[in-house]
């Protein structure tokens, strides 16, 4: 293993060593405002008995929600310190493994949800391939990721030690995620952005959930993206 690749293993293994505190380190502003977007707007359906993958699931917040619908839920992230925190959450499958090359059978799982996960890896897409991989056919995946549009604010900062992160972050756009994400093989049924600027304070929450009404028009210009897209079924 050379040099840069062992630095990029162990940069996305960085949540991974402070699971213990990553809940209380996290705004739940923002985890709450993606339970929201994945969940009462892109996955409203009756998800009960539908195997459901949470990949890269953290301390295990996308998989409670989806264990209290109904769904048979499997957790998978790099650590068993951050599925820890997922146990004791939540009663689901807990999978140690990466997003690039996880450890389940081609056409596993009904659904999959990914929050914030890909860009946390040198290679966004294969990410993404892999999602489309373990997903039935006709299967639906709901994933967000943060957009690039904004990714100098995030350069300023950590220039200027302003956000404490050591992490991968290789994010991409609107529409190079809209085109990957084709190309692959998924059909977009709904594609909206999450939060208008990266600035998420309590003080700028109630303009956050004014503009938040628009996040199918002012997408692609919003921090984050998330979109609902089905596996194209095999002819």
């Amino acid at each position: 293993m050379t040099n840069n690749s062992r630095s990029e293993k162990n940069k996305m293994f960085f949540y991974e060593s402070f699971a213990e505190e990553f809940d209380s380190k996290m705004n739940m502003y923002d985890t709450n405002k993606r339970l929201q977007v994945f969940y009462s707007e892109l996955l409203t359906e009756d998800i009960s008995g539908k195997k459901l993958l949470d990949a890269g699931c953290g301390t295990g917040w996308f998989s409670k929600i989806a264990v209290d619908r109904g769904a048979h839920v499997t957790s998978m992230d790099l650590g068993e310190n951050l599925l820890t925190q997922v146990k004791k959450k939540c009663n689901s499958t807990r999978v140690i493994g990466s997003i690039l090359e996880m450890p389940f059978e081609d056409d596993s799982f009904d659904l999959v949800v990914s929050s914030e996960v890909i860009e946390h890896t040198p290679e966004p897409f294969k990410a993404l391939e892999e999602l489309h991989r373990v997903l039935k056919p006709g299967g639906v995946l709901v994933i967000s990721t943060p957009n690039k549009f904004w990714y100098p604010a995030v350069a300023f900062a950590n220039l200027f030690n302003l956000r404490p992160y050591q992490g991968l972050e290789n994010w991409t756009s609107w529409w190079s995620m809209k085109n990957q994400t084709k190309t692959i093989g998924f059909s977009i049924e709904k594609m909206v952005g999450v939060h208008a600027f990266p600035f998420i304070h309590p003080v700028v929450y109630p303009i956050l959930d004014i503009l938040h009404g628009a996040n199918s028009f002012l997408g692609p210009i919003m921090l984050n993206i998330a979109l609902r897209a089905r596996k194209n079924s095999i002819v």
